[in-house]
């Protein structure tokens, strides 16, 4: 596969504090990636050196094939960025926020109405062009934050927290949208979240703790790697299925109303199971999640 960000040994500091301390990592075009790690971690410092905004102490970065620190201008053609915090104003209707955001790209008149356009169709502005940005609900506000990041119809949108503070039926009509735009431009998007289940969809996750890379991989690969399965057996005599999970020399935690098993894949709960049928009266076997790889590579919870 192609890549379209590579990064190698990218560093920044901020006094004594290392940031970001020679990480690397690439993204290929066309992909979802998801970059995570908890506040102070270093991904905003990363991604603001990635989009030109910050300048690194060291290593190297291609965007696109164009070299930070050398083409930028060329990097910001091929970029949208959608920050957590709206850069559009609130006093301005939708239109007039796309149309002074068309014009920092040199474009005409034309030019932008004609990207406008585009972007109505794309995201879905129709109902609301003409009101205010202040005046928007939270999930029409993202909206618009989307279409001024696709004026310039970028090959690569960054996506900051995208659906934080919205409720579920419009963080899921957000990624519809994002759904789409990958769908029909082969769009790549990095992405940050705070929500597992959204990082749970990407092609590719990077996990960066105090600066560096300290997990990677597709979700699959992470939630083998990081966690388990877990069968849970509701009891009926507690003492009775912790003596059977001795005598099995199986290895289990206590839970309010379940004793816990975990295990190494779902398969390995059938002969647990079939021993032990006399003494529960249900039982469940959940799959490992990205919660648990994420808390188990980290030692901390995202929030």
């Amino acid at each position: 596969m192609e890549k379209i960000i590579e990064v190698s040994n990218l560093r920044k500091s901020y006094g004594d504090v290392r940031a970001v301390n020679g990480i690397s990592f690439d993204v290929e075009k066309g992909s979802l990636f998801a970059f995570l790690g908890v506040n102070g971690a270093g991904k905003s410092t990363t991604i603001d050196i990635i989009s030109t905004m910050l300048k690194p102490d060291g290593g190297e970065v291609k965007v696109g094939g164009h070299v930070l620190g050398r083409e930028d201008n060329a990097i910001r053609k091929e970029i949208g960025v959608v920050f957590q915090d709206s850069l559009l104003d609130p006093l301005l209707t939708v239109n007039e926020n796309l149309m002074i955001r068309g014009s920092f790209y040199g474009m005409s008149k034309g030019e932008v109405k004609a990207s406008i356009d585009r972007v109505i169709e794309t995201v879905g502005l129709g109902g609301f062009l003409n009101r205010r940005y202040g005046k928007l609900s939270g999930g029409q506000r993202r909206r618009a934050d989307i279409a001024r990041a696709l004026i310039n119809t970028p090959k690569i949108l960054f996506l900051d927290e995208p659906t934080t503070g919205l409720d579920p039926q419009t963080r899921k009509s957000v990624w519809n949208t994002i759904k789409g735009l990958r769908e029909n431009s082969g769009m790549t998007v990095f992405l940050t979240t705070h929500y597992m289940e959204e990082a749970a969809q990407a092609d590719y996750v990077t996990i960066m703790g105090s600066g560096e890379i300290i997990a990677q991989g597709t979700p699959i690969q992470l939630k083998e790697r990081y966690s388990s399965d877990m069968l849970k057996m509701k009891y009926t005599d507690k003492s009775a299925l912790e003596e059977k999970l001795k005598e099995l020399a199986v290895d289990y935690v206590e839970d309010v109303e379940t004793v816990n098993v975990k295990l190494d894949n779902t398969m390995q709960a059938i002969p647990i199971i079939e021993a032990c049928r006399e003494l529960f009266v249900n039982f469940e076997v959940v799959n490992g999640t990205m919660d648990d790889a994420f808390l188990n590579a980290t030692g901390a919870n995202l929030e």
